[in-house]
């Protein structure tokens, strides 16, 4: 593995800290909203976006490479509306799926059959997150100011755990 795929993927595996940093910001927001479900729905997302980083961190360390940490930005802690915080995410999802992208580019570039393998698990993993962002977006804008089906949805996200993906 070059250097620059090398470097490139710890720079991803340091975002995807920062990612589960950003939805416990917005899962803060929430409970002070008193929004228990969609604090839920964003500290699993953390805990989704922590798996990432581990298995960046794997992959790294099963091609002997080091793992470098880095620091972090603050993430927002303020959102004027639940809509809010879900844009804010979405876009901060099409960020992560533009770095995938860039790093499959990368892998591409150099030949680097392994690590184009093991990135294909993340592309689909971003198809599915951007879709699901866009789908609560759009549950969000249609119930508008309907209380019933907004606290209807906070229920139904206080259900939602994370499971770990079976190993390939």
């Amino acid at each position: 593995m070059k250097d620059t795929l090398h470097e490139a993927l710890n720079e991803q595996l340091n975002f995807e800290l920062y990612s589960a940093h950003v939805y416990l910001a917005m899962a803060a927001y929430c409970s002070g909203e008193s929004l228990d479900g969609f604090a839920n729905f964003f500290v699993v997302q953390a805990e989704e976006e922590r798996f990432h980083a581990s298995k960046i961190y794997k992959y790294l360390n099963d091609r002997g490479k080091r793992v470098n940490l880095t620091g972090m930005s603050d993430p927002l802690n303020e959102y004027s509306s639940i809509l809010d915080a879900f844009e804010h995410a979405f876009e901060h999802e099409k960020e992560v799926t533009r770095r995938i992208y860039h790093l499959s580019d990368l892998a591409l570039n150099d030949r680097e059959h392994a690590t184009i393998q093991f990135l294909k698990w993340f592309i689909d993993e971003q198809v599915e997150e951007e879709s699901m962002f866009d789908s609560i977006i759009h549950k969000l804008k249609r119930i508008d100011k309907d209380s019933n089906a907004f606290f209807m949805l906070d229920a139904e996200f206080l259900q939602r755990a994370f499971t770990p993906p079976a190993a390939e």
